[in-house]
């Protein structure tokens, strides 16, 4: 299990199966660094509109297998505690509250 700083200055969790779960999948085999940066340096990150309480942190990259995507990283906070749910490429980020960049 590694233990990754965001950009808010949590430490976030991120388990050996989620890493595996995530790196399954073909279009993400070779973005885990990616992955690591964009929850310290993300260009975007929104409040989930479907649970309050993961944010979606994102990164957006240039030629990859499927062209130019987002990266998306789902975080889970609680409490005491910030875990990687999953991660994936989209087209566009979803809506939702604007946490980062600050305003």
């Amino acid at each position: 299990m590694e233990r990754l700083d965001d950009c808010f200055g949590r430490t976030v969790r991120l388990t050996d199966e989620r890493l595996a779960h995530i790196l399954e999948h073909p279009e993400m085999r070779d973005l885990a660094a990616e992955l690591k940066l964009a929850l310290r340096r993300p260009r975007l990150v929104r409040r989930s509109r479907s649970d309050p309480a993961a944010r979606l942190f994102y990164d957006y990259l240039e030629r990859t297998g499927m062209g130019d995507k987002w990266l998306c990283v789902v975080v889970k906070y609680a409490e005491d505690d910030a875990f990687v749910v999953t991660s994936y490429l989209t087209d566009r980020p979803k809506d939702g509250e604007v946490l980062w960049p600050p305003k």
